[in-house]
């Protein structure tokens, strides 16, 4: 009887992590299928080519905008109403933004469907590692967390050949469809035990999310947990996004593709969260794996800014190196949720992504600021400099959570 409950358990769970990475797989099509068909769908839509870059920016800051709102939302009510309601919630919203993606005729409207589209995607992923991670063996949950990214951010591969087959407006249909036929595998997902286990008493807070302020230790513990995360989306979302500038900027005798640059990042990200899950758990620690992949971030960024002549080949490849070098993401978050206690691990979980998803918008104006101060190629130098440095020291500050017991609150 016991192997029975257990078998059928055991089997419960591999339907929430596929649950969960093919969701991954819907956000992440829809992360960046704008960065994909920029160019294209400006273009249809009478943006000047002397706006694209600045235009661009400003679509994917208010994405990113929708993002850092929806974390905290999303988190909040993760903690408060469940983990599975937020993981379905989340992707109707951005599924629905999406369809309307499609009818767009001007650049403000686009920029504000990128905002809610930004907040819809901000709860799959936090809430999905979250979900997971509670409902398996802490010796081996970040197998878990590691097929969720693996395979959810093959959704990038999925987009490029999207937008390469139909045009931007379909393209976009496309991504929300999917998350639509996606709602459709909820039966038999279950909520996390731990979740349901908390104590109802009133002396245990859910899902405020003022409460990671009010004691230094946990503050420091988040913006940390933050830090980490820094570099990922400054090399995906400048780098890679505005690689047509910069192989300009380098001498390219063609235009560099962001959306080929895109795809094989993410082909890279993906190779790279399994490596990062295998090593952490070969290593039995998740900060030297991101240790390791900081350093991979300097040597790849560094040898993209310095290769000029750069080639549309040699672009691929050092995208591809790129993606694998910021393929830590899944770990990162997992850090982020084993750092805290049940009452506020789907609000961390939640947030800390999103919050470094953000953080391209400040990054963009320093970003910006140096490019008038020096050049682009300089600007980037610094800046991914200053990122990956910003991690390291985090990275130092904060304990080793492989193996910690997660049946815990903060109080």
């Amino acid at each position: 009887m016991e192997q029975t409950i257990a078998k059928k358990r055991k089997s419960r769970v591999w339907l929430l992590i596929l649950v969960a990475s093919l969701g991954y797989f819907v956000d992440i099509y829809d992360l960046v299928i704008f960065s994909i068909v920029r160019m294209q769908s400006f273009k249809d839509i009478g943006v000047p080519e002397a706006l694209m870059r600045t235009d661009g920016e400003y679509v994917l800051n208010m994405q990113m905008g929708g993002l850092l709102l929806g974390g905290i939302l999303w988190g909040i009510m993760g903690d408060k109403y469940g983990r599975v309601k937020v993981l379905f919630g989340s992707i109707l919203m951005y599924s629905l933004a999406n369809i309307a993606n499609g009818f767009v005729q001007d650049i403000h409207a686009y920029a504000w469907i990128r905002f809610i589209a930004g907040i819809g995607l901000a709860g799959e992923l936090g809430v999905g590692v979250t979900l997971v991670s509670e409902s398996m063996d802490r010796n081996k949950r970040g197998y878990g967390t590691m097929l969720i990214a693996g395979i959810g951010v093959l959704g990038a591969v999925a987009a490029f050949y999207v937008s390469e087959h139909f045009n931007w407006r379909n393209a976009y249909l496309v991504g929300g469809g999917m998350g639509v036929l996606l709602l459709l595998m909820r039966v038999g997902t279950f909520e996390s035990g731990l979740f349901i286990k908390q104590p109802n008493s009133k002396d245990v807070v859910r899902g405020r999310f003022f409460m990671l302020f009010e004691k230094r230790d946990r503050f420091l513990r988040y913006i940390y947990c933050l830090f980490i995360g820094l570099p990922i989306w400054f090399v995906v979302g400048i780098l890679i996004t505005q690689s047509p500038e910069f192989g300009k900027a380098l001498g390219a005798e063609e235009t560099l593709s962001a959306g080929k640059g895109i795809m094989y990042a993410y082909i890279g990200i993906s190779l790279g969260d399994i490596f990062a899950g295998l090593y952490a758990q070969l290593t039995k620690s998740r900060k030297k794996a991101v240790f390791l992949f900081q350093v991979l971030i300097l040597i790849s960024s560094i040898g993209y800014l310095f290769s000029m002549g750069i080639t549309p080949t040699k672009f691929i490849w050092l995208a591809f190196f790129m993606g694998f070098s910021v393929g830590y993401w899944a770990t990162f978050v997992t850090i982020a949720s084993e750092q805290f206690g049940t009452n506020l691990r789907a609000t961390v979980a939640t947030t800390a992504p999103n919050f470094v998803r953000g953080a391209l918008i400040p990054s963009t104006f320093l970003f910006e600021f140096f490019v008038h101060q020096f050049d682009i190629l300089k600007a980037a130098l610094i800046m991914i400099c200053l990122l990956s440095g910003i991690a390291i020291f985090a990275l130092s500050q904060l304990k080793e959570s492989f193996d910690k017991d997660l049946d815990y609150i903060e109080e």
